[in-house]
Formats: C-alpha cells, structure tokens, sequence
C-alpha cells in the first residue's frame, strides 16, 4: 500500500538547543530548516501530502519570549518561501484557528494559500494553533448549524478542517516521546506510528528513509484480516468514517 499522507509531530526543537547551550528559538529555526529539507525528500518517495504540527493549541502556554521567537520564525518562512514552495511545485494550507493571531499573520496565511494554490506537487499542511479535539468540537457545531438550517445532509468528517486530505497513512514523531499530543485525532484512526528518539532539528534523508521503510514493512488490516488490503493504492477518505 502506498504512503499517500505522511503526518509528523517535529518534537525536541527546545531540547536540541538546551543540549547545545542555546536559546529555544534557535532550535526552532533549526527545525524550519529540516521542514524544508524533509519535504523536498519526500518528492521522492512518491508521498503526496505532509501535515505537520507546527504550534499546538496547548502552545501558547509557554514562556512570552519562547512564543515570540515561534511567532517571528512563523512570520518570516511565510514572506521568505513563498516563492521556493512555488518552485518546488508546493501547495501550501494553514489548519487551526487563526483569529489568535494578528491581521498581519492572517494575511500573511491567506497569501502564502493564494500563491500557491497552483501547484500540484506535495500538498504541505502546516497546523497551527491547533487541536484535533478543538476541530472535532468545532465540526459538530458546524454539523448542528447545517442541520437546523436545513442544508444538505453531509459526512461528519466533510466539517472538519481536514475534510480535504486523505487519511493519514503514518504519523512520525521525533523527540523521544509517545504520545499524540492532541494532533489529527480523528484523521489518524488507522495511522500506522513511528517513534523515534532523533530530536527533530537531527532528523535527516537518512531518519526519513528508515521511517518509510518502517511503513513498508507492516501489513495494514483496517480492521480486516489483511488480504487485498495491500492491493489499494491509496488511503481515501471514506477511511474517516471508520
């Protein structure tokens, strides 16, 4: 079976510059960094969605300075690689809410979304101020909305954020923990999980091509006994009504 969407928690940004002596925010620049290099490897293995979780929900609880410099690197990947995603044929989405942060970032979403719309390479999502129990929460609203107001009837999964992307087929996290951390909770339902203890800033083409070659190895049964699930190409959508 194919590795359509690849989802990854790119954990142990703080913890790599704490070892090194430095300051939160440069390991998180580190980081951007590796999230350019590992999608452009990705090209390679054939995956046609990333989604990443880049500034959770939970988040903002961290110390005002840590924030800030989160904040500022957020700001100047947007006005910088604008124009290196479109040359890497990367069309780019924002998911989470983004009324928390101010009219120049939303604009700076809204462009960077516009900009790209084109392209047909590796859809990139980039989930910020997110949370997968906030966006499960928030398409049940919607749900009742449509309802009372007489709408058309639609799947559940059609209201949340990530309506548009195919199940996640692998959800990788760096840093050493084990857990979801509130992120793609509905989408990662029959997700195959690769741990690994490489903080992220450390993950490299060498990290990436271990992980998928994890996935290739399992045998997906989505509940089944296993037989002919090898023969789908690809994770649809009907999987989040599981």
């Amino acid at each position: 079976m194919k590795l359509n969407h690849l989802a990854i928690i790119m954990d142990g940004n703080r913890r790599w510059a704490r070892m090194r002596a430095l300051q939160a925010a440069v390991g998180h620049d580190k980081g951007a960094q590796t999230l350019e290099i590992i999608a452009r490897e990705l090209v390679g293995f054939n995956v046609d969605y990333l989604t990443v979780f880049a500034f959770s929900a939970e988040n903002w609880r961290r110390s005002k300075i840590e924030v800030l410099a989160l904040l500022e690197i957020m700001r100047s990947f947007l006005r910088s690689k604008v124009v290196t995603l479109i040359e890497d044929n990367v069309r780019l989405h924002i998911i989470g809410d983004r009324t928390a942060f101010d009219e120049d970032m939303q604009g700076l979403f809204k462009n960077a979304e516009a900009q790209t719309a084109h392209c047909t390479g590796l859809t990139l999502t980039v989930a910020l101020n997110y949370g997968g129990q906030q966006d499960i929460e928030r398409a049940a609203e919607r749900m009742a909305e449509a309802q009372a107001s007489g709408g058309e009837e639609k799947p559940f999964f059609s209201y949340l954020e990530t309506a548009y992307l195919p199940a996640v087929d692998m959800l990788i996290r760096t840093g050493g923990e084990r857990r979801l951390s509130n992120f793609l909770l509905w989408d990662l339902s029959y997700a195959e999980l690769y741990f690994t203890d490489v903080f992220w800033p450390d993950f490299n083409a060498e990290e990436l091509k271990k992980a998928i070659g994890s996935f290739y190895q399992r045998q997906r049964r989505f509940g089944g006994d296993g037989e002919g699930a090898a023969g789908d190409e690809t994770a649809s959508t009907e999987e989040k009504l599981a």
